[in-house]
């Protein structure tokens, strides 16, 4: 029988927000801290490194861009950002002054794809600033995490709704709920098994959707650890961002990454 194994490992104290985590073209894991405004990046096993972005921003979710650098949001501040694996920054502002930004993703058409969490849109910038926006079907979704999935199309959480959603390039949504629809879901990412998993914030778990809708969580090991952000890391393995200043590294018990197998 194959198990979930989730390990936890400190990178820093529980008041710097860690939310955000992805695995960068260099290696490493690079995550944010949305309370301390810092972008930061660590080999595990190593030692954290941590850059300045903005302390009023709010950095949230952060990826790798197709042109080499990295992408993060910043949901205060309303604008996205790009950090270079040096640690050099530029940031962009969004339409309308109160869009919170806030998931961001590497979309299948050579573009960034973001959520608007209070504007409950999804939007798309092209590497040169053009921005799309497409409303939700589900008023007061409030979406937060979004990926490029393994079926051409990107997906993303609804944390108000406890649904997840599935957006195509031309702009066609459909949307899934969740079994706890009080969970909170936060953040998504593809896995190596070719499912989707995300974080629920409030159910204190992680859960994996394969792209026909098929639904499993996971309950997380430390009660209240507030799970971010989920991405899959160098090694192969599926690190998610507790609030509680800890990644929690999810493997299975065969050696594989873990697939959706039933809750």
């Amino acid at each position: 029988m194959t198990f979930v194994v989730i390990q936890e490992h400190p990178v820093t104290d529980a008041g710097s927000g860690l939310y955000g985590v992805t695995t960068g073209p260099d290696g490493a894991l690079w995550f944010t801290l949305a309370h301390s405004g810092q972008v930061g990046r660590v080999v595990p096993g190593e030692a954290p490194t941590t850059y300045p972005v903005d302390p009023a921003g709010q950095p949230t979710i952060i990826v790798p861009g197709p042109d080499g650098a990295l992408w993060f949001t910043e949901s205060r501040a309303h604008r996205v950002g790009r950090i270079t694996t040096d640690g050099e920054t530029t940031r962009f502002r969004v339409p309308g002054r109160d869009g919170g930004p806030y998931g961001i993703a590497p979309g299948p058409d050579a573009a960034l794809w973001f959520t608007m969490n209070q504007a409950n849109a999804i939007g798309r910038i092209d590497t040169d600033g053009t921005v799309t926006v497409h409303p939700l079907p589900t008023e007061a979704a409030a979406p937060v995490g979004i990926t490029a999935g393994p079926d051409a199309a990107v997906w993303f959480v609804e944390i108000a709704a406890g649904q997840i959603g599935r957006i195509t390039p031309d702009g066609t949504i459909d949307e899934f709920a969740l079994p706890d629809r009080a969970g909170r879901p936060h953040a998504i990412t593809t896995s190596g098994s070719g499912d989707l998993w995300f974080t629920e914030w409030a159910g204190n778990r992680v859960g994996s959707i394969t792209t026909d809708g098929t639904i499993a969580v996971h309950d997380l090991p430390t009660p209240r650890s507030e799970p971010h952000g989920i991405t899959v890391g160098p090694d192969d393995a599926l690190w998610a961002a507790l609030e509680n200043g800890t990644l929690a590294r999810i493997w299975s018990t065969d050696g594989r990454p873990p697939a959706v197998t039933g809750g």
